[in-house]
């Protein structure tokens, strides 16, 4: 079947090519590039697959729709522009790998964790100077 390989490898690139996790409409538009008449729901029926096959990750940012990026990339973190909200993945050491394996007061013990930062990306004008929007929420 040489359409869907085609659109599938359509997806792949965007996935590859994106600076962070992309959600199935943002993959959609982007792999329609490079796979015309590619279908909203032979994007979310090439994301099932390559989850079931270990090649995607899916990736829950809060308050966020699903978001997908390729298998194997370890562990990481993401930063979300509260401007246009691109998510950027993190190529940044881990501050919380210390408390991986770790209990916690009342007996809480700690298998893993996820980490996302809020803010302003370059493209939106961020700096140091780059004010946080308030209606982000549950960004502690």
């Amino acid at each position: 079947m040489q359409r869907g390989t085609a659109q599938r490898r359509a997806i792949l690139q965007a996935l590859r090519e994106a600076p962070g996790p992309l959600t199935a409409q943002e993959l959609h538009e982007l792999a329609r590039a490079d796979a015309e008449g590619l279908g909203l729901a032979t994007v979310y029926r090439n994301l099932n697959e390559l989850e079931r096959e270990g090649r995607v990750v899916e990736v829950r940012l809060p308050g966020d729709a699903r978001r997908y990026e390729p298998a194997g990339r370890g562990h990481h973190h993401h930063f979300r522009c509260v401007r246009c909200d691109t998510v950027f993945e993190l190529e940044l050491g881990c501050p919380l790998s210390m408390l991986e394996d770790v209990t916690l007061p009342g007996g809480l013990h700690v298998t893993g964790h996820e980490l996302v930062l809020f803010g302003v990306c370059d493209a939106c004008g961020g700096s140091a100077s780059a004010t946080r929007r308030d209606s982000v929420s549950g960004s502690a």
